[in-house]
């Protein structure tokens, strides 16, 4: 069973970041599950420190760019909106290219708020960051 409210597109919200700090960090969502949201992000000049690893506040932005979209893609657009409103993040693991893919899945979706658990890998699937994202789920104000 699904959790998505429509059918979400990673190719209509890839379309919707050019401009934005997702496309400079090089950030795509890649696939819908069941019940996640993939996405991934090079390690490059873009995301590496001056130390020549992923910077951990890239893997925060890959974080919280899935549990975003992840929580959008659960509510109805034409009532909803979700709003990041806390995140964390641990790093266990240094990445110095290559890949990062993030999956982000939800812990729970309630009415008003949503925490999403997203894990993060390098290229031969070794955990690199744990994040936990809270969302807002805020009405739409009225259009007229």
């Amino acid at each position: 069973m699904s959790i998505w409210f429509g059918e979400p597109s990673v190719e209509w919200a890839n379309a919707r970041c050019e401009g934005t700090a997702i496309r400079s960090l090089g950030i795509e969502m890649t696939e819908v599950t069941d019940e996640s949201l993939k996405g991934r992000m090079p390690v490059d000049g873009r995301t590496r420190q001056p130390g020549g690893v992923l910077h951990g506040g890239a893997s925060v932005a890959l974080a919280e760019t899935l549990a975003s979209w992840g929580a959008s893609f659960t509510v109805d657009p034409e009532q909803f909106y979700c709003v990041g409103m806390e995140i964390n993040a641990n790093h266990v693991r240094p990445v110095a290219d290559g890949f990062v893919h993030g999956e982000a899945r939800p812990i729970t979706r309630g009415r008003t708020t949503q925490v999403w658990d997203i894990r993060i890998t390098d290229d031969n699937g070794k955990l690199v960051c744990v994040s936990r994202c809270t969302m807002a789920v805020l009405a739409k104000p009225s259009e007229y």
